[in-house]
């Protein structure tokens, strides 16, 4: 039967890849396909699986070496991100056939706002998510998992109440009986720490949760949560953010190299590169922070970091890494093997216009402007990090991974006739299982 107008005052759906890496792997090579499949070789731990592994007991983040064990015939796969984005690009647009307020919440997932469009499309809003479902399905050769709902909290919870292939309906005048059956701690944007508060309190249920008095809401929780408190009872309150972002209040960039090295200069050169891109992502912008933090992670996994803060807020690396030098054996120690490097740019504020000081430094970052305009210009005609500073050398010659950790994904050991290392046509390549 078809649902009333009343059922869904807002109409919102959210959509999930199911095991979205494993599951392009085998759009790529449908030889993959029903096969224990687990993405990862370059970290050496598990990034994404297929079902036939998560049947197994197979998580994410499980060690390479342990998923052996349980599943001596595991294929194991570099991650090949590049065909995920493409994959990810393909899928959006898929979903703006049908409407143009599409939110890219992450790389295998998104959410839709199907309001209003019932009229202009003669379709259901249940007919309208079947149908994008079915697109998605039959187009990317995967499976794909959609919650339709009032509003985006219980939307996700559409999506992941049956999975894989799953589409859920969560019109407004059954949402208690979802709730009724789903823990608090299933609910997206509710942590352990929070659903252990809850729980103190009696609060075992989502529906539980949605039933609390205002009173006891404004008294104990803060706003994200009483946010929450009110999709739950199927309000409206978080919009879906369609346009891009230009606004960040840190940018990061962290990479894992392996096998982990205790190497000085090789270490502080993977850190130089990861300066360097954060640096690239912030004149995209027009932003410039304030401080910059710096860390190293052993094998062990221990970190040891440092924060610095700039003369002046501004996006070229040079003053960064000269900064880092200055400060790197506060941090590193010698004959520890380090397995990852990272950065975090914090403060951003917009760097459109510099003030002149009385030191020389933004004379200098002016200087230095034109010069990577010049390097922006080519990175994007011709790949990134075409041109890198002498300190990010070592990285770039050697690469994160060494050994089989090091194996190319397909798109990047495989090109397309005209195609090179840092130039490619937006498709996938087509692999072979090996």
């Amino acid at each position: 039967m078809p649902l009333s107008i009343r059922s869904f005052p807002r109409a919102i759906i959210h959509i999930d890849g199911d095991s979205f890496f494993a599951s392009c792997e085998a759009a790529v090579n449908p030889a993959l396909k029903g096969k224990p499949v687990v993405t990862g070789k370059e970290r050496g731990i598990a990034s994404s699986m297929s079902y036939e592994l998560k049947a197994m007991g197979v998580k994410r983040g499980m060690s390479l070496r342990e998923i052996k064990k349980i599943c001596p015939e595991v294929i194991i796969l570099p991650s090949d991100y590049e065909t995920y984005s493409l994959f990810s690009k393909r899928m959006y647009a898929i979903v703006r056939r049908y409407t143009e307020a599409v939110e890219e919440y992450s790389i295998d997932e998104c959410f839709a706002d199907l309001t209003g469009m019932r009229r202009s499309l003669r379709m259901s809003y249940e007919a309208i998510a079947e149908a994008i479902k079915h697109d998605l399905d039959t187009e990317l050769g995967m499976t794909f998992s959609i919650g339709l709902a009032p509003n985006k909290v219980l939307a996700k919870v559409g999506s992941k109440w049956k999975k894989p292939s799953g589409l859920t309906i969560i019109p407004a005048n059954r949402v208690e009986t979802y709730l009724s059956k789903l823990p608090i701690d299933k609910i997206w944007g509710i942590g352990p720490q929070t659903s252990a508060f809850l729980k103190q309190h009696g609060i075992q249920t989502s529906l539980q949760y949605a039933q609390k008095p205002v009173e006891w809401i404004d008294a104990n929780m803060s706003k994200p949560y009483r946010e929450i408190w009110h999709e739950l009872r199927g309000e409206f309150v978080y919009p879906l953010t369609t346009e891009e972002k230009h606004d960040y209040q840190s940018i990061s960039k962290t990479k894992t190299f392996t096998p982990a090295s205790a190497d000085k200069e090789f270490v502080f050169s993977q850190l130089s590169k990861n300066i360097e891109n954060a640096c690239i992502k912030a004149r995209r912008y027009e932003l410039a922070p304030k401080k910059i933090f710096f860390f190293l992670k052993t094998q062990e996994f221990r970190y040891s970091g440092l924060e610095l803060t700039l003369a002046t807020p501004q996006s070229l690396p040079n003053e960064f890494i000269r900064l880092v030098r200055e400060s790197f054996d506060k941090v590193y120690r010698p004959r520890t093997p380090y397995r990852a490097t990272g950065v975090v740019l914090m403060g951003l504020e917009h760097n459109k216009e510099i003030q002149m000081d009385l030191f020389g430094a933004v004379s200098e970052i002016i200087k230095w402007k034109p010069v990577y305009a010049a390097v922006d210009a080519m990175d994007s005609k011709f790949g990134k990090h075409t041109v890198y500073l002498g300190s990010t050398m070592k990285a770039m010659k050697r690469g994160a991974h060494t050994n089989e950790r090091g194996d190319a994904p397909g798109r990047t050991s495989k090109l397309f006739k005209g195609e090179n290392r840092r130039q490619r046509i937006g498709i996938p390549m087509l692999g072979e299982v090996k």
